[in-house]
């Protein structure tokens, strides 16, 4: 008996069906190579231009097509196969980063290239983040697996997060950024290959003869009127403006605070990734349906105090505990999140909801990165990340405040 429980505590149910561990795997390896980029073009940026209001913007223009044309591609989820949708996209984000590739080895990239790029990749992203999310209910076996799915999904995406960066600082140091984009551009072979051999269950299409317009008022009004939703949404809202944009300016501190170079800003990120994997193993042991408000709430007070005490050290061993913290608190306010819309929302509107989703977690981050560059331009990058920790604080007692009976009591 005790046997039987360890197994169903420690090995993960989702990863029995065949399609899921494709996905898993694919997904995988695709990952590591999305975070090598995004920290090797961070980098760049910074060593193009010198500036944190660049950094900023570079964010803002990578991110800000998620929260313009997000809701509009949650509708044609609802309306598509997502098994092509999603192959499609990992086959234009593959020729974006051979693009960057080129241009940097090439030794001809600059800033508006740089601004360029991003924004082609944001506009995939758009389709690509609700797709990926939407995606997930069809490849697991069991209804009762979805959560188990999503927070071994989290994992994933976090182990990269790991993983990634660190290679990334070691390879900027001694070959360059454009190599990080090479490898990126290669690693999308495997998920393409992995998606491809996945069959997924039958999928609920919306009806196709309903109009557009009529159906994306449907996904909002459906979305807002319930009260569940629309607080998740909210919280994550706040989350997502304060507390996400700090890997924007992590550079700063990597360069200017801390007195370090690409392999200083590779350890900060590997730290924040290995936060957010142990993070999702926590997820994957301790029910989430049931202490999803409590962790909601627990999360942003809890990446407050990181984002305050990073933004007051300047000794690199702190900053990486601090860095860990923020990794740990960041995956459980965003897998809980995840976790519980998946299992409240309906199937056929399931594709709007989780666009909605997208837009909330990425389409405002780059508002959040356009402030604290900004920020951090005038008063510097220590006292911005002080002021978006104490506005998480406050962030966490107003939902916990607002919302005392749908957070569940223990």
């Amino acid at each position: 008996m005790v046997k039987n429980v360890l197994s169903t505590k420690i090995i993960p149910t989702a990863l029995k069906s065949r399609n899921y561990r494709l996905f898993f795997i694919g997904q995988g390896i695709s990952r590591i190579g999305t975070w090598m980029t995004n920290v090797a073009t961070i980098w760049l940026v910074y060593q193009l231009t010198d500036s944190a209001l660049m950094l900023g913007i570079v964010g803002f223009i990578s991110q800000i097509p998620c929260f313009f044309l997000t809701p509009f591609a949650g509708v044609i989820l609802d309306r598509c196969n997502l098994h092509k949708m999603l192959i499609l996209t990992q086959k234009l984000a593959m020729l974006q980063s051979l693009i960057l590739a080129i241009l940097t080895l090439c030794n001809v990239v600059n800033i508006w290239c740089v601004i360029g790029l991003s924004l082609l990749q944001g506009l995939i992203d758009a389709f690509d983040s609700p797709t990926r999310d939407t995606f997930i209910k069809y490849v697991v076996d069991k209804k009762e697996d979805l959560a188990n799915a999503i927070a071994l999904n989290f994992i994933l995406v976090t182990g990269a997060r790991l993983i990634g960066p660190a290679i990334a600082g070691i390879i900027i140091v001694k070959l360059g950024s454009g190599y990080c984009f090479l490898i990126d551009s290669i690693s999308y072979i495997a998920v393409i290959v992995a998606v491809s051999n996945i069959k997924i269950q039958h999928q609920i299409i919306a009806n196709q003869q309903t109009n557009f317009w009529q159906q994306f008022k449907e996904g909002f009004t459906y979305t807002f009127s319930s009260v569940d939703i629309r607080a998740i949404l909210q919280n994550l809202a706040l989350f997502s403006l304060f507390a996400m944009p700090y890997t924007t300016i992590v550079p700063i501190f990597a360069s200017e605070i801390l007195h370090g170079d690409a392999s200083t800003l590779g350890f900060l990120t590997a730290s924040a990734g290995l936060g957010a994997l142990f993070g999702g193993i926590y997820l994957n042991i301790r029910p989430i349906e049931r202490h999803s408000g409590k962790m909601m709430v627990f999360a942003t007070a809890i990446c407050g105090v990181g984002l305050i005490a990073f933004g007051i050290s300047n000794v690199l061993w702190f900053s990486l505990l601090m860095s860990l913290i923020i990794g740990f608190s960041g995956i459980i306010e965003i897998a809980s999140s995840n976790t519980t819309l998946q299992t409240i929302v309906e199937n056929d509107k399931r594709g709007r909801v989780m666009s909605l989703f997208t837009v909330t977690f990425v389409g405002i981050q780059p508002f959040g990165d356009l402030l604290t560059g900004s920020l951090a331009h005038k008063i510097g990058a220590p006292n911005t990340l002080i002021i978006c920790g104490s506005f998480c604080l406050i962030g966490a007692f107003l939902f916990a405040k607002h919302f005392p009976s749908w957070i569940p009591k223990p």
